[in-house]
């Protein structure tokens, strides 16, 4: 009887149930990361490009606008 009540106690446990759903959770969140990642980075590096492109033709410093 008494290996019984441990299996049957085993079987309702439910704590490892919600350790399980934070992994999926975690794994979702993580693979829609990449996904947006993937999606978004080619205009990422191209907008950067730009901006690099602006930024060598530039001396720096400021320029007063009035004088």
């Amino acid at each position: 009887m008494k290996l019984k009540n441990i299996i049957n106690k085993f079987l309702n446990e439910e704590s490892g149930a919600v350790t399980v759903d934070w992994v999926v959770l975690t794994a979702a969140i993580v693979g829609l990361g990449m996904v947006v990642m993937s999606t978004v980075g080619g205009g990422i590096e191209t907008l950067g490009g730009k901006v690099v492109t602006n930024l060598a033709g530039t001396t720096p410093g400021y320029v007063s606008a009035t004088k």
